[in-house]
């Protein structure tokens, strides 16, 4: 057997192959990092199958949220959104940037100038 017929074996083996599992335990956080910016998550830690279940799971987080709070009395404080299950191999995820006060003064100033 040649070493490219071998490396193609190895390339087309499924995610959760002993041997595809194997490789990626032995990566470093940074080439797991650079794989998640190409965005190729079949090479991450989880099968496919374990990718499919977390998205199941987020998408039934979003609409039990969505449920609850169309059925939240007003007044009443609404529920936060849920926060996707994390990857392995992506990125995690930037917490959003609270807008100061003096942030939002400025922009209501900028609003203000401008003719609509």
């Amino acid at each position: 057997m040649t070493a490219r017929r071998l490396r193609v074996l190895i390339q087309r083996l499924p995610p959760e192959s002993a041997t595809m599992t194997a490789i990626r335990n032995a990566m470093t956080d940074e080439e797991l990092a650079e794989q998640a910016d190409k965005g190729e998550p079949e090479k991450a830690p989880w099968s496919q199958l374990e990718q499919l279940v977390a998205v199941v799971a987020d998408r039934i987080a979003g609409l039990t949220y969505a449920y609850t709070a169309a059925n939240t009395e007003k007044g009443k404080k609404k529920p936060t959104v849920p926060e996707p299950i994390r990857r392995p191999g992506g990125k995690q995820a930037k917490p959003k940037q609270k807008l100061t006060e003096a942030q939002a003064n400025t922009l209501f100033e900028m609003l203000k100038e401008r003719p609509l």
